[in-house]
């Protein structure tokens, strides 16, 4: 084979990158506002975490000509070494006093809005893939928070009522109210879209008090807030001025449909709020008693059951354990029990009083089932981990010698998608077993 030359183009070497350079104490500061952290803290926003509580930062850095950085201002976040790690909403009140939102330095309060923008288009996108509104579904969650790169906002969608929550000091301001005001409207069409902030978080984060005033109204003399939405072809009335968060929890709809599926015989709701696994139940259940300690609740609850005609379930105003105690003792009986409490657990600290009290509602259950019955019980405290809940559970199974079948081991709907290296968005735990 004849030799052929050929010609070859000089591949120059990249440039390497200049090394970031630590900040020196006392010189001009070119991030503006800082705060210097922990190794620890630095580690885990190294490895994918998005939190720097108040106890890891050793120093805040002010910008030159101020003697103290503004509750909710942007800073730079500095590790031991004033190597920066990015940027982050500061809290001067919460626990989680960084929340980071770019892992670029020294972003603008402008590049912030500019990526949030970004991001909200991309949460909304989203969502048409995977919680698309339709007639038999018509309600989801839009925006959740650090689970869409958008820490300390949450939006939901109820039909045509748009609920929002601005969680955090650097979230709660006007140019951010106007901007996904104006995002929310574009692409949604909403007839209202009303600001609802969480009353524990807005003291825990000492947020000032939100607008009076719907932010959007089609009818700004008489503006809609209240409206009927459908999941799972069931129906719920939504009222924006009332009931807890900002009002259903969408993040069970998935469970829903799946306890109905499995449910059968006589079936017991326990914290059933508004109905949302009783309403469920009742298409599958010859007789279903749904048990709330709320009376407001289970006003509702009663009304969302007459919008479904044809179902039936009786309401019980009762504190979920003496009710289950006293249906204990009296040999009360039932194929299919659901278990969704409140969060049992606010802290780590509470964690181990929330497994007590996880064992004794399940373990009452357990014993009040009939062989073949069904067990839904779930837990949405984020500071009990999905091994813990179910270590509890089997402890539970154990104590009553009744074995106990994992049918499903199942989470939030995807529209409250969650954070690998955010295990906190990783909140919801449903269980449903096969209790023989």
């Amino acid at each position: 084979m004849p030799f052929v030359r050929r010609r070859y183009a000089t591949i120059e070497p990249m440039p390497k990158p200049a090394p970031s350079r630590p900040m020196r104490i006392g010189e001009p500061q070119p991030h503006g506002p800082a705060a210097m952290i922990t190794r620890r803290a630095s580690d885990r926003l190294r490895a994918g975490h998005l939190w720097v509580y108040a106890s890891d930062v050793e120093q805040l850095i002010p910008p030159l000509g101020a003697a103290t950085i503004l509750p909710g201002a942007l800073v730079t976040v500095l590790d031991s070494r004033n190597i920066p790690l990015g940027t982050a909403l500061f809290s001067d009140s919460s626990q989680i006093a960084l929340r980071l939102v770019s892992p670029q330095p020294a972003f603008t309060r402008a590049a912030y809005l500019d990526d949030v923008r970004i991001r909200v288009a991309a949460a909304l996108d989203l969502r048409d893939r995977l919680a698309p509104t339709m007639p038999e579904n018509n309600a989801c969650r839009l925006l959740f928070s650090e689970a869409d790169n958008l820490p300390g906002i949450v939006a939901d969608r109820y039909n045509d009522l748009v609920l929002l929550q601005l969680l955090a000091q650097g979230t709660a301001q006007d140019d951010l109210r106007r901007l996904l005001t104006e995002l929310l409207r574009e692409r949604l069409h909403p007839a209202t879209i009303v600001e609802r902030p969480d009353p524990r978080i807005r003291e825990l984060e000492d947020l000032p008090a939100p607008p009076t005033i719907p932010l959007h109204a089609d009818t700004a003399e008489e503006p809609q807030l209240t409206t009927i939405f459908t999941i799972n072809n069931v129906r719920f009335h939504y009222d924006a001025t009332a009931g807890q968060k900002t009002g259903a929890f969408l993040d069970q709809r998935l469970n829903y449909a799946a306890a109905a599926r499995h449910a059968h015989g006589s079936a017991l709701d326990i914290c059933t709020y508004q109905g949302g696994f009783a309403l469920h139940l009742a298409q599958t259940c010859q007789h279903v008693t749904g048990v709330d300690s709320s009376r407001a609740a289970l006003e509702v609850a009663d009304r969302n059951l007459e919008l479904n005609p044809g179902y039936t379930v009786d309401w019980i105003e009762a504190d979920a354990f003496l009710l289950l105690r006293d249906y204990d003792a009296s040999g009360q009986r039932f194929d299919t029990i659901v278990l969704d409490p409140p969060a049992f657990a606010k802290s780590k600290r509470s964690a181990e009083g929330a497994l007590r009290g996880y064992k004794e509602l399940n373990l009452r259950a357990l014993r009040m089932l009939r062989p073949g019955g069904r067990l839904i019980t779930c837990s949405c405290s984020h500071h009990v981990p999905l091994e813990d809940f179910t270590a509890v559970v089997a402890s539970a199974a154990a104590d009553t010698h009744r074995t106990a079948q994992v049918l499903e081991i199942r989470g939030a709907a995807p529209d409250h998608p969650s954070i690998l290296t955010l295990p906190e968005t990783n909140y919801l735990k449903c269980l449903i077993l096969h209790v023989a």
